[in-house]
């Protein structure tokens, strides 16, 4: 999250947020809504602006500013109360399949970060890149939502659930 810090513009920034290892996380549905809960929390309570998103498997992609451009600690709150939720949600699934692979995986992470005591979920770098003309924000928009079609979890970015693309998405986003 370290790049961002210096971000204090009102501009858009397009971001990565991804799993440690590139865990598969995001392929069950109950994990994907409690993403998009704490995205609607941040947007409500904290002036987070979400323009587009894709929540894939591993990694959410997202076009996001901040009302008053404090961007770094409300994604740096986003993804601390998301890991947290998530994982504890992997613990308490006894219906989890993956449940010991993946808590044995952010154990395995958070020894090298001595910020995270037991687990580590996200990557530490979100990779943000400052939008700074409607050119570049129109390519990073059609970069989240062709990359359900390129891929190959779809053939149509509009079928994709958890994408600004679909207009059936649980999750809408804000007017640029």
């Amino acid at each position: 999250m370290s790049e961002l810090r210096k971000a204090n513009t009102y501009r858009p920034f397009f971001i990565t947020l991804t799993v440690v290892g590139w865990i598969d996380v995001f392929i069950r549905n109950d994990y994907c809504e409690e993403f998009v809960n704490n995205l609607e929390y941040c947007r409500k309570n904290k002036g987070l602006k979400v323009y587009a998103y894709c929540i894939m498997s591993s990694h959410i992609h997202l076009i996001v500013a901040n009302e008053d451009s404090n961007l770094a600690s409300t994604i740096r709150d986003l993804k601390s109360y998301t890991a947290k939720r998530i994982i504890q949600m992997v613990t308490e699934n006894p219906s989890e399949s993956r449940r010991e692979w993946m808590l044995h995986l952010f154990k395995y992470f958070a020894k090298f970060h001595k910020q995270n005591s037991e687990y580590q979920f996200w990557q530490k770098t979100s990779h943000p890149i400052e939008l700074f003309s409607n050119t570049v924000f129109d390519q990073k928009v059609d970069y989240i939502h062709r990359n359900p079609v390129e891929s190959m979890t779809v053939n149509d970015q509009t079928a994709y659930v958890y994408s600004s693309a679909n207009p059936d998405s649980p999750f809408k986003v804000d007017e640029t």
